[in-house]
């Protein structure tokens, strides 16, 4: 994933309020440090060349600037590689480390132990006959590669364009710097042993700095082509009558009926075992009453009065509600949902175990809901030194929770004394914001929908009486959010996601195009040292 693609999973996840985790390298363990074997017994004469040369071997000078990969000729060297090996497995689990271990990853095994699982490799995409044996950090160390790839050919275009780098680029690294200095404080070690355990002993402080660098240069190039990609309304109605199943809702009802035998258990407790047919009898029963029931509502019955009172029988997902989709999965149910002959009131009974659904279709409808565009500066309350269990809590917590608003209420303030404008508004935004997903975009929020946002968030957004202009503090367990209302987007819902997937298509064909004539090589000394 490129630098830019994952500034939008940032904006995915602040865009609701919410300040995107903690970087996983704030949790990752040190690596235990290389040691190479050196041969020992050398005349006394050359000891004191020995001993220096150890020196320079065991503070990694020698390994991390060997080479270990070049890229269409362009060398770079173990500390190189070793950045953004991390940095991919970083942004990996930032992503993802829920479901490590669905993946079958282990983040207390070495990653070159462990071979990617055929349930990884189709989430990822990986074609694991071309990749036999290949192990996670064959796959880290293969995205890595083809990072490196993006960033070089990125800014080998923005170079040839003439780019001009906005001023943010500056000082996004820079507040990058402090943040990692400050982490480092507060780890109470230096940065030096701070990028070595997240980074690993071989990436220096010089190295990180310049390749963060230019990861946000790049970043900033590729959000620049992003905004290029646009399109009209017969686009995105050409689009979506191209495939209507990614992007139509349907609406229906549905109520399962359980085949499944409830065990009967003995005096201690422990289930006796079912009589021969009885599991078989129970699923029958379930079938009948379901297709019983479905017989019904043909009949003109409704489902939800239908399946009162009836053993076994619950709405779909427990209420007696109606229910809307508008994601279409690959199954019987959605194949079943999103027929193009389906009519309403259709109804069937869909299998699955020993569970009978029966469902009812209403109607196959485009979102109109409206999206709106909205600014906002997040204020954070500081964190605590106290946890939750520690006496002297909640006074140490309403205090912070005060100071924010207090800040809040300051810089709501300062706009209100000034021009009181959105480009004023959007001034402040970069100074005060604790939300790096928009701090350097005016804290704007484009094509935002219903259900996007925290619930304060999207309440107040979403207000029928809001009107472009209104300005507001609200207040979410993020913090206190100051939101500037910019007004409704000409976009609707189903408009917006045809949209999002027309740019992401051409945004990922143009990003594929940067690394897919590579010219990667691996070097077999520097790679060694890489990992």
């Amino acid at each position: 994933m490129s630098a830019s693609r994952e500034k939008q999973n940032r904006k995915d996840r602040t865009a609701s309020g919410q300040v995107a985790p903690k970087t996983a390298r704030e949790a990752q363990q040190r690596k235990e440090e290389r040691r190479s074997n050196f041969v020992y017994g050398l005349i006394a004469a050359a000891f004191a060349v020995v001993v220096v040369a150890a020196i320079i071997w065991n503070s990694n000078i020698i390994t991390r600037s060997a080479t270990a990969a070049t890229v269409d000729g362009q060398k770079y060297n173990v500390a190189q590689v070793n950045f953004y090996y991390r940095n991919a497995y970083l942004m990996f689990m930032n992503q993802w480390s829920y479901a490590a271990s669905y993946f079958g990853l282990s983040t207390s095994l070495p990653l070159d132990s462990q071979e990617v699982s055929d349930t990884a490799a189709s989430f990822l995409d990986l074609d694991l006959s071309e990749n036999e044996g290949m192990t996670w950090k064959d796959y880290f160390l293969s995205e890595g590669l083809r990072q490196i790839a993006d960033v070089q050919n990125g800014l080998k275009q923005a170079s040839a364009e003439g780019f001009v780098f906005p001023k943010s680029v500056q000082t996004q690294y820079d507040s990058a710097v402090d943040a990692l200095a400050k982490s480092a404080r507060s780890a109470g070690t230096s940065v030096r042993r701070y990028l070595q355990a997240t980074f690993g002993n071989m990436v220096s402080e010089g190295v990180y700095k310049a390749e963060l660098l230019r990861m946000m240069k790049y970043d900033a190039y590729t959000a620049a082509y992003q905004d290029t990609l646009t399109y009209t309304p017969e686009e995105i109605e050409t689009a979506y009558n191209d495939d209507k199943q990614s992007f139509d809702c349907v609406s229906y009802e549905a109520v399962s009926v359980d085949g499944s035998l409830e065990l009967e258990q003995d005096e201690n407790g422990e289930d006796i075992p079912a009589a021969d047919g009885e599991a078989e009898a129970a699923r029958n029963s379930a079938k009948i009453a379901a297709d019983a029931l479905a017989a019904g509502v043909r009949d003109g019955g409704t489902l939800s009065a239908l399946s009162e009172g009836m053993e076994k029988a619950s709405a779909f997902s427990g209420s007696k509600d109606n229910y809307e989709t508008c994601t279409y999965t690959s199954d019987e149910f959605a194949d079943w949902l999103f027929d193009p002959e389906r009519k309403a009131n259709d109804v069937t009974v869909i299998e699955n175990g020993d569970t009978f659904y029966v469902v009812q279709f209403q109607n196959r409808f485009r979102d109109e809901e409206k999206t709106v565009d909205v600014r906002h500066i997040l204020v954070m309350p500081e964190d605590g030194e106290l946890s939750e269990e520690d006496e002297g809590y909640q006074e140490e917590h309403d205090a912070l929770w005060a100071a924010a608003k207090a800040k809040a209420d300051e810089i709501y303030q300062q706009w209100q004394d000034g021009e009181a404008t959105e480009e004023s508004f959007a001034a402040l935004v970069e100074d005060n914001t604790d939300d790096p997903g928009s701090q350097y975009e005016g804290g704007l929020y484009e094509r935002v929908y219903q259900g996007q946002m925290l619930a304060e968030f999207n309440n107040w957004c979403f207000d029928p009486a809001r009107k472009p202009g209104d300005t507001d503090i609200v207040e979410t367990s993020s913090g206190y959010h100051i939101i500037y209302y910019v007004g409704d987007d000409p976009l609707v819902r189903w408009q917006v996601q045809v949209f999002d997937k027309l740019r992401d298509n051409a945004y990922d064909e143009w990003e594929e195009s940067l690394h897919a004539d590579a010219d990667i090589q691996k070097q077999e000394f520097g790679m060694k040292y890489v990992g």
